[in-house]
């Protein structure tokens, strides 16, 4: 009888556990492989406070670089930041990736702005979460992107709004990449998605994507005007308990989608990394800022597993250059243990990566290459 129980009980725990089988990511952070670590040699490019930097390769054969900026000539009583405001975005090219010239600002909330225009009051007192004082409103374009859409001919930008305002999308009056921009007509009056971080994704048969925040994607309309379908979440493996994820970007590479996100790794109590952070975790209880990626047959998923791929990289994108080989943006965040280390933090770099064996990892050797020389 006593055996008869017991298996029952087996069969009934199997049963539970098929019926809410989830496949979850390790959220183990190899910390300290440096095959996986963006490269000491790995210097600031650009003199200019940045954050969020976001390089592309124009059909006009020229590298263009925009960022999440600070308003020029602004007094702070801290370090620099854009907590609370700046004024817009601006543009950078370069023929080499080396020099980058400055094409100032392309988009201002005094010119350009409708809705945008209007902010969020900062109480009194605010503090950013690195406790810098903020002052008068929540008003900053951050983690802007700049795309070239074949299917159009044109260039686009999706950026996000402090304060709650939620991302948009813009596009180009001349067809030149710096503009004027306008809103497309899916958010005149408001966000085409209520959350940070907004992407834009290509296919090869010219369906563009939106991807945002928290996981989402939707499907633009064939003019790029509005969506196409309603937001819906991606399909993944996540990390159990997932933590807080964001710099979601999508990059598609033999015929696979490549879905990169930005995770922070925290230490533990047993001196071991994880990808798991607790809502209680504190600002210098954090490590490092990882990208980590998975990959898809179809751009709606399931996506695989997670895995490490770039380790101090966070928030970054990748793309080719002229001669195919493959780079990631980077910016030395200030935060975690990893911000102990840069003498310059928030500055725009470059890491030369590769694929191996599918996966994607930094290149030691073209990064010695790339800042010795």
């Amino acid at each position: 009888m006593k055996r008869i129980i017991l298996i029952v009980l087996g069969v009934v725990c199997l049963n539970v556990y098929s019926q809410d089988k989830q496949t979850y990511s390790n959220p183990i952070a190899p910390i300290g492989v440096r095959s996986l670590t963006v490269p000491n040699v790995v210097k600031p490019i650009l003199d200019t406070w940045i954050r969020d930097p976001y390089v592309m390769l124009g059909h006009d054969n020229w590298y263009y670089l925009v960022a999440t900026t600070a308003t020029p000539g602004r007094k702070f009583t801290t370090q620099i930041h854009c907590w609370d405001y700046n004024d817009g975005m601006y543009m950078w090219r370069s023929k080499d990736l080396k020099k980058w010239k400055s094409m100032g600002l392309i988009w201002s909330y005094e010119k350009d702005a409708t809705w945008q225009k209007k902010g969020k009051p900062v109480k009194a007192g605010a503090t950013s979460v690195n406790g810098d004082p903020l002052e008068f409103m929540y008003r900053a374009v951050w983690a802007p992107e700049l795309h070239y859409v074949k299917s159009q001919k044109n260039w686009f930008i999706t950026t996000c709004q402090n304060g709650g305002a939620g991302s948009f999308i813009l596009k180009s009056t001349s067809g030149k990449a710096e503009g004027p921009y306008i809103n497309i007509e899916g958010n005149e009056k408001g966000p085409i998605f209520k959350n940070i971080d907004l992407s834009l994704f290509e296919d090869d048969n010219g369906e563009v994507y939106a991807v945002g925040h928290n996981h989402f994607i939707a499907k633009m309309k064939a003019d790029m005007s509005d969506l196409a379908e309603p937001w819906r979440k991606l399909i993944e493996t996540p990390y159990h308990p997932d933590p807080y994820i964001e710099g979601v970007y999508i990059e598609k590479k033999d015929n696979k989608y490549h879905l990169l996100q930005t995770v922070w790794s925290v230490k533990q109590a047993d001196g071991n990394y994880t990808y798991i952070r607790s809502d209680d975790v504190k600002n210098d209880s954090l490590h490092s800022y990882d990208v980590v990626i998975a990959t898809a047959d179809t751009i709606y998923g399931p996506y695989s597993e997670r895995y490490p791929a770039i380790i101090e990289g966070g928030h970054n994108n990748i793309f080719k250059d002229k001669n195919g080989e493959w780079w990631s943006t980077t910016f030395f965040n200030p935060k975690g243990e990893m911000g102990k280390k840069y003498d310059t933090t928030c500055r725009f770099g470059l890491v030369a990566v590769k694929w191996e064996n599918g996966k994607l990892k930094p290149d030691l050797e073209r990064n010695e290459d790339f800042y010795k020389k």
